[in-house]
């Protein structure tokens, strides 16, 4: 493989074979004349699934769909379908692991909650998937996915348990819940957990957004681990957007290095010339710090500017994948991506087929896409009370929530809670459905 080639195409999404939507209906509104501050004084250290946010610090998508996101970088997983080499398939599944969250850059507006029984599908023949995702619980709220490839090449599946918390002028989002890959062809499952999220500057300033922590990509047929480190920003900017590690067997043996940004690419490398790599860049790093002046003021929750834009590329490195740009009128448009665009996108051939639970028939979400704010708000806060009436009238008659498409137990390769695909979902037998909406 060369230094710039790419693991796998990446045009899938414009040579799709149904012509999808450039934009939205209607531009994103302006949230300068609101205070979120005037919501959230209250709220420091609670759990913010328990507040009611006003719809303009929405985006027009439901959580369920938002989720949906980390499967826009399919061709990785097809990719990896296609590679004799474990290590090869590790690095693509590496790729599509930090792939899933490239979406959250600047995306600041919060998802719709899904409402219980909640569901969305999302069939993408360019793409060569089907997705179904249903929300199985509100307290706590959980959301359980399952997507296969359109020639039985992979099954990918989870639960996400989003633990939002407000720290003054943060917000942290913790996404419990495991994440799990199958490559039917070779008979192998991956597990992990996607890193935090953090979304500064909610009160004053320009909100910014970093991931951090480690995910560790566990191969349950080869016992190869990849543990990425995603890095908080640090002093200066200088590690912003960074992810970094390594694969290695289950002796521990190092078999490749992994570096980049979530935001922009993923490369590999030798272990042994990136450590060398390391070395000579904290030696410089030492230099330049002992040379400043070190400055001592509060620490700002400004976004810092990054040392530099563009990854440094070790040479011998291979791209495992780099990010597609964004659409010129994306700033417009809630910064959404050209896959993210499509998201809520209905006709009425489609309308005719989903169920009446799929999130593009909620008409708080709809009514916010058409540049409805007082719509939305409206409907947005008689669907909580309405959901709010029937959980009451269960419990009067200690009548239990049944979910429809998964149901829960544990996962079968790392022993978690998890919700499980029960199937049957796409018979389009959809009878006795709640009335959510």
């Amino acid at each position: 493989m060369s230094e710039e080639k790419d693991c796998g195409g990446r045009d899938a999404l414009s040579n799709g074979i149904k012509k999808h939507r450039t934009s939205l209906p209607s531009p994103m509104f302006s949230r300068n004349d609101f205070s979120i501050w005037s919501i959230l004084r209250k709220c420091i250290g609670m759990e913010l699934s328990k507040i009611t946010m006003p719809v303009i610090f929405n985006e027009p998508l439901s959580f369920l769909q938002r989720l949906t996101e980390y499967v826009e970088h399919t061709y990785l997983i097809h990719k990896a379908s296609s590679l004799s080499d474990p290590v090869e398939r590790m690095q693509c599944v590496a790729a599509f692991a930090v792939s899933a969250v490239a979406s959250q850059w600047e995306r600041t507006g919060k998802p719709f909650n899904p409402l219980l029984g909640e569901t969305y599908e999302l069939v993408r023949d360019d793409l060569g998937f089907r997705l179904i995702s249903e929300q199985v619980s509100h307290h706590p709220p959980i959301s359980a996915f399952h997507a296969e490839g359109l020639n039985n090449d992979f099954i990918f599946h989870g639960s996400i348990y989003p633990k939002l918390k407000f720290w003054g002028k943060s917000v942290e989002a913790e996404p419990k819940g495991t994440i799990t890959l199958e490559l039917l062809e070779h008979n192998e499952a991956y597990t992990w957990t996607n890193p935090t999220c953090c979304v500064h500057n909610i009160i004053v300033g320009k909100l910014w957004i970093e991931q951090y922590g480690n995910v560790e990509i566990i191969n349950h047929k080869t016992g190869d681990k990849c543990v990425l480190n995603f890095k908080p920003c640090g002093l200066f900017g200088k590690e912003l957007h960074k992810v970094e590690g390594y694969i290695q067997d289950k002796s521990k043996k190092k078999l490749c290095a992994l570096y980049g940004k979530w935001t922009e690419c993923l490369y590999s490398v030798d272990p042994a010339t990136f450590d060398a790599y390391k070395k000579n860049d904290k030696k410089n790093t030492e230099e330049k710090k002992n040379s400043k002046q070190m400055s001592t003021s509060e620490e700002s929750d400004e976004m810092p500017m990054p040392d530099s834009e563009s990854v440094f590329i070790i040479p011998g490195s291979v791209l495992l994948w780099r990010i597609a740009p964004r659409p010129p009128n994306s700033a417009q448009m809630y910064n959404f991506t050209s896959f993210a665009m499509v998201l809520n996108e209905v006709d009425k051939d489609m309308e005719s087929v989903i169920p009446k639970t799929d999130c593009r028939l909620r008409p708080d979400i709809r009514a916010m896409e058409n540049g409805e704010i007082d719509q939305a708000s409206e409907e947005k806060k008689r669907l909580e009370e309405k959901q709010r009436a029937a959980r009451k009238n269960r419990s009067k008659s200690e009548e239990d929530w049944k979910t429809r498409w998964f149901h829960q137990g544990p996962n079968p390769y790392n022993g978690a809670q998890d919700w499980i695909y029960s199937g049957s979902y796409w018979d389009r037998n959809y009878f006795n459905l709640p009335d959510i909406y």
